[in-house]
């Protein structure tokens, strides 16, 4: 129609990208953005320019006045102090207004595992932490987020009962998203459908394990579940520790559905990288888990960790970087 000025509004990349090409004035669906650009999404940690005797009295047990900085800060988000001078640091976390700053624990041997930077020990502080219901773990490739969640979910599972503060079950789940082309329909039954989408899931499990023959008789007595995504509607997961990954492929529909499946006793674990989205309807500032990060940062039960530094190896973190 000549008579007016048309234009598209998708939230299909590729459907953009082939306006771009024909020249037709094209918008993604802004109300899907929780932010404006990546680069503001929350990272869980801020650092605080503090001096050496406050320093010193955080590591002697003493009250340290941070009343300046708590409009600013998020429940469950970890400051690192330092002091310019003489370049000593502290890591702290805040909880809320009403109670001091708290020493970060320091996990060590955790299924063969042990945080390797403050992130990584940020993350563990938050995993072990009860009163923690929704955690969500971003960042490139290599930093080890669904590792790190698998060593500490299976401590709570396989070595402390629900009882005494574990957890039943560990489930483990991801959405079936392929990368690049679609090979199709698969054959057999159900599991036999997933064991292409849940092999990267099944290698973090056998290396922790070390031992296939004890990763297969725990998922045969049901105390590890590899759940399809695809049927967890009308769930209720009680007791368990249900570790998401690879959310970024995820709306903020489809996580909204996941999330309201938690029952009593469960912890929800949030693993991705926003910089590599496979759906071709969500990017970095409109999938779940970016929805998931901004919209419980001011909450007290949930707390977020941006995994920053590669410890895959040096060609991972390398490839991350310059790729």
């Amino acid at each position: 129609d000549k008579g007016h000025e048309i234009a598209v509004v998708s939230r299909d990349l590729n459907m953009r990208v082939k306006c771009d090409a024909h020249g037709i004035e094209c918008y993604d669906y802004q109300p899907q953005k929780v932010i404006n650009s990546v680069e503001n999404l929350f990272t869980g940690t801020v650092e605080i320019e503090s001096d050496i005797k406050t320093i010193d009295d955080f590591y002697a047990g003493k009250k340290i006045d941070i009343e300046q900085y708590k409009k600013k800060l998020y429940p469950n988000q970890f400051l690192i102090l330092k002091d310019k001078n003489s370049k000593k640091s502290a890591i702290c976390r805040y909880t809320d207004e009403n109670e001091p700053i708290t020493k970060v624990n320091n996990f060590k041997n955790v299924w063969g595992l042990s945080a390797k930077n403050k992130e990584q020990q940020f993350a563990m502080d938050l995993l072990f932490d009860k009163n923690i219901h929704i955690l969500s773990l971003t960042g490139p490739a290599g930093t080890g987020k669904t590792l790190l969640a698998t060593a500490c979910a299976l401590e709570q599972v396989m070595n402390t009962s629900s009882k005494n503060g574990g957890y039943d079950k560990l489930i483990i789940t991801r959405p079936v998203q392929p990368m690049g082309r679609d090979i199709g329909f698969l054959p057999g039954t159900i599991e036999e459908k997933m064991m292409p989408w849940v092999a990267p899931i099944r290698d973090n499990l056998e290396h922790l394990f070390g031992d296939r023959t004890a990763l297969e008789m725990q998922i045969e007595q049901g105390t590890i579940e590899i759940e399809a995504m695809t049927y967890i509607r009308g769930r209720s997961i009680a007791n368990a520790f249900l570790i998401v990954d690879e959310a970024q492929n995820l709306t903020a529909h489809e996580l909204k559905t996941i999330i309201t499946r938690v029952g009593h006793g469960t912890k929800l674990v949030l693993t991705g990288d926003v910089q590599q989205i496979d759906n071709s309807y969500v990017d970095s500032v409109s999938n779940g888990l970016t929805h998931a990060v901004e919209k419980f940062k001011q909450h007290k039960i949930a707390g977020h960790i941006t995994l920053t530094k590669g410890e895959r190896s040096k060609l991972a973190t390398l490839a991350a970087d310059i790729l």
